[in-house]
């Protein structure tokens, strides 16, 4: 049923710098431009992408929303959370680490993009 996400931007460059670092950091490309001036991501079978709003209103992180990644294990999620940082992203929440969600354990780490979108990297502890 999901088939891709878009997110705001008013910088697309400080966004492509950030957004490749952590693409990079596991395992990704780095984005490419559309005719349309959109930034695709394309990894794993999913389509990420980052545009200007195209109403031209200036782009804002939605209240509420975290956006999922999923991740193949701690190690991926640590380089992708210290890629992100080193790219312009600010960490928020706790540290990367494990957390017991009534019995399931899940390793994640937290980081808002440079326009505030609030991006989540998880990963199910077996």
């Amino acid at each position: 049923m999901y088939s891709h996400h878009t997110v705001g931007t008013n910088d697309i460059d400080k966004s492509k710098t950030f957004y490749d670092a952590t693409f990079k950091a596991i395992g990704g490309p780095e984005g490419v431009f559309d005719p349309q001036g959109r930034l695709l991501y394309l990894h794993n079978g999913g389509l990420f992408m980052v545009s200007k709003p195209i109403n031209g209103e200036p782009a804002n992180p939605a209240n509420g929303n975290t956006i999922g990644l999923a991740m193949d294990g701690p190690a991926q999620i640590d380089a992708w959370h210290a890629a992100g940082v080193a790219a312009g992203g600010t960490a928020i929440e706790d540290p990367p680490g494990i957390r017991d969600m009534d019995g399931t354990e899940l390793y994640l780490a937290y980081l808002r993009d440079p326009d505030g979108h609030k991006l989540c990297a998880l990963y199910k502890m077996d």
